[in-house]
């Protein structure tokens, strides 16, 4: 991976914490907006990009790994209580270990997310024999966009919680090395394509089960319904998703 690339993981999560604290309320419209391009984006790039990716080479354990992926995703969703998702459960006076809870999902994930990062492009490259070096950033951009209402929900949940503002920035900068912790642990071993594939595998099957939660979360929990914002904002990232295809 390319300094820039490490940076782009640590900014993303670091300029959302920050502007959540400048708007200085959860401010529930941009939080939705954000949650419904990114998931919409993240799904698409998913079955458009990477399932063909993991799946292309026959790789006979990546469906388990997928599987894997999905139920991990589900079992840290236990700690982290959706933050992926943007939601931002603390009431004023919460208990500080009940953010520490939540940061602990959201490291541990972040972190998995990072292990195929250092060489998901070489990865990439070897099973469709493009002929020369491509750049295929869709795990990349994925992580990041995806990380930024998280970020955004987890600053306003430490403020929440009686955090000082510095103490807040301490743990939002951990959350934010998290991935690229990930991607630092496995750039030095000489990964098989079959443990890369099931490393891929693993972080479909969370992209998965956070994509379709976002997108199964109706504006209105009683009749199902979508917004036409809302919808709008699905088709863009859909679009964006498919606009990168190659």
């Amino acid at each position: 991976m390319a300094l820039w690339e490490y940076l782009a993981l640590l900014t993303g999560v670091l300029i959302s914490g920050g502007a959540a604290l400048l708007i200085k309320s959860e401010s529930k419209i941009t939080v939705q907006i954000l949650l419904s391009f990114s998931g919409a984006y993240i799904l698409g790039i998913t079955v458009l990009h990477l399932m063909p990716s993991v799946f292309s080479g026959g790789f006979e354990t990546a469906s388990f790994w997928l599987l894997g992926g999905f139920f991990i995703q589900l079992l840290l969703e236990q700690l982290s209580k959706g933050v992926e998702h943007g939601h931002i459960h603390a009431h004023p006076g919460a208990k500080p270990s009940f953010a520490l809870s939540i940061m602990l999902g959201l490291c541990l994930h972040a972190f998995i997310e990072g292990l195929p990062l250092s060489q998901y492009t070489g990865f990439h490259d070897t099973l469709h024999s493009h002929g020369e070096d491509s750049e295929d950033h869709h795990l990349l951009f994925g992580i990041i966009l995806h990380k930024i209402p998280a970020a955004f929900a987890l600053m306003i949940l430490f403020i929440k919680s009686g955090y000082s503002r510095t103490m807040a920035w301490v743990c939002l900068l951990i959350f934010a090395s998290m991935s690229p912790l990930g991607a630092l642990a496995t750039s030095g071993l000489k990964l098989d394509l079959p443990i890369l594939a099931n490393l891929v595998a693993l972080v479909v099957g969370s992209f998965l089960h956070i994509s379709t939660t976002i997108l199964f979360e109706a504006d209105d929990k009683r009749q199902h319904a979508v917004s036409w914002r809302k919808l709008a904002v699905i088709v863009a990232g859909l679009g964006l998703s498919m606009f990168t295809l190659h």
